[in-house]
């Protein structure tokens, strides 16, 4: 059986309500986060905005921003916040991936597959020529 399934483009993700990132073809929908990671992503874009005003140099975006990435499998990333020096682009999702880049984990985002999704996403990341990845993980683990 031939696969017929068209593939998503970005002029489709524009039209996606909610947070969802353009990967392998298909607009992937992520779920709102909880209480403790909101609050996490909104105090680095704080300081991220502080910098950009006292730098005069680039923009702090928080959670829900798209940008516009070209990897053979992803054509998008939304990370929970971020700043980025490329040109303004309006309406539309900022061109090219972010400079510094903030994944805040939810409460699913752990165990084995977790981590695989995550390192993958990392990597697309660096791919697209982000130099700073945080990943910022709420859960306290002890040694043992």
């Amino acid at each position: 059986m031939v696969d017929t399934k068209t593939r998503a483009t970005i002029k489709d993700l524009y039209k996606v309500e909610g947070k969802a990132e353009l990967v392998n073809g298909e607009i992937v929908h992520m779920p709102p986060t909880g209480d403790d990671p909101g609050y996490a992503s909104g105090e680095i874009f704080v300081h991220l905005r502080d910098y950009t005003k006292s730098t005069k140099r680039g923009r702090a975006y928080g959670d829900g921003v798209g940008f516009h990435v070209n990897l053979p499998h992803r054509e998008s990333l939304s990370p929970d916040a971020a700043y980025h020096i490329g040109q303004r682009t309006g309406m539309r999702f900022p061109e090219g991936a972010p400079v510094f880049a903030v994944e805040v984990r939810s409460e699913n985002d752990y165990g084995p597959a977790a981590e695989r999704a995550m390192a993958a996403k990392r990597a697309d990341y660096f791919a697209c020529g982000t130099l700073v990845v945080w990943d910022v993980d709420l859960i306290e683990r002890g040694c043992h």
